[in-house]
């Protein structure tokens, strides 16, 4: 083996001993334990929901052998998030870095800890694009792609870059057939609403919605050609509580141009539940304005 080759071999394992030490084993499920990454020192845990079956009963295996039990703190489904606090203190805590900082082709590590030791894939960041919506409505701030082998349990575990600074927390329940980690930048928000609220608050209208061409008319004076038709509204919902009825079609809320469901979604954000909204509706032709109290999605 070349010296350039051994180096490069040398460095990856250290970035695995220096990482391993914050990486633990969740056992919250009957089958195979989980990963998770040590957050705080004080031990506060993150790691995939989909791994956490139990609300009571969570061991931690910490790095040094010694098993904690923890509580669960908190849970964001959408996100595939979850945050437990163990008994235990003084615990190492990994170098973080912003997904800005990612560049497509640098080498990164799985590491999983189903065991009692530390497990380790090696792969490269394959895609970066913009921020994105899970199929549960969850909002991560960036799309991290890699082509690591996510082995089983190693869900919760960190991806990690050759100096064992974490880059995002890996999941296999966000996509399929592709191997995609939560970034830093969404960690920190989620992981900050789950230790203060215990979930993420997210904002529910009531009203089921498909794309649709608006007359030209309109389209002229609002100045978009789509807005959202509402095709089915729930009894005693918000939107119902409000005015809003079948026919309609939403061409702003808030203020801002909604052209999809999604765009819709996106502005049903956990700082507006409980607040009013203006709806830029169409009804039987006509440009009309609702205020539409915003309610809280169970």
């Amino acid at each position: 083996m070349s010296d350039g080759l051994w180096q490069l071999s040398e460095g990856l394992a250290g970035a695995v001993a220096t990482a391993g030490a914050g990486v633990v084993r969740v056992e919250a499920r009957r089958r195979m334990p989980a990963t998770g990454l040590i957050w705080a020192a004080d031990g506060l845990v993150v790691t995939s929901n989909h791994v956490v079956r139990a609300d009571s009963g969570i061991q931690v295996g910490l790095a040094d052998g010694r098993v904690a039990a923890a509580a669960l703190v908190g849970r964001d489904p959408t996100t595939d998030l979850a945050v437990l606090r163990a008994e235990a203190g003084d615990l190492p805590v990994l170098e973080r870095v912003d997904a800005a900082d990612l560049r497509v082709g640098q080498f990164a590590l799985a590491l999983g800890r189903p065991g009692r030791t530390v497990q380790a894939t090696l792969g490269i960041v394959s895609a970066l694009g913009d921020g994105w919506r899970t199929g549960g409505g969850g909002v991560i701030d960036r799309y991290l792609q890699t082509d690591v082998i996510m082995y089983p349990g190693f869900s919760g575990g960190p991806l990690v870059d050759a100096k064992g600074r974490v880059l995002g927390l890996n999941s296999s329940a966000l996509a399929r057939g592709v191997s995609v980690s939560i970034p830093v930048g969404t960690l920190n928000r989620v992981v900050a609403l789950l230790v203060s609220d215990g979930k993420v608050k997210r904002g529910y209208l009531g009203v089921s919605t498909q794309a649709v061409r608006l007359p030209q008319a309109v389209r002229d004076e609002v100045g978009q050609e789509t807005g959202l038709l509402i095709v089915a509204v729930e009894a005693g919902s918000p939107a119902d509580q409000s005015g809003l009825v079948l026919g309609d079609t939403i061409v702003k809320f808030a203020g801002i141009s909604v052209r999809s469901h999604d765009d819709l979604v996106a502005l049903l954000s956990g700082d507006r539940v409980g607040k009013s909204a203006p709806a830029d509706i169409l009804r039987g032709g006509t440009l009309q304005v609702i205020d539409v109290l915003i309610g809280e999605r169970g």
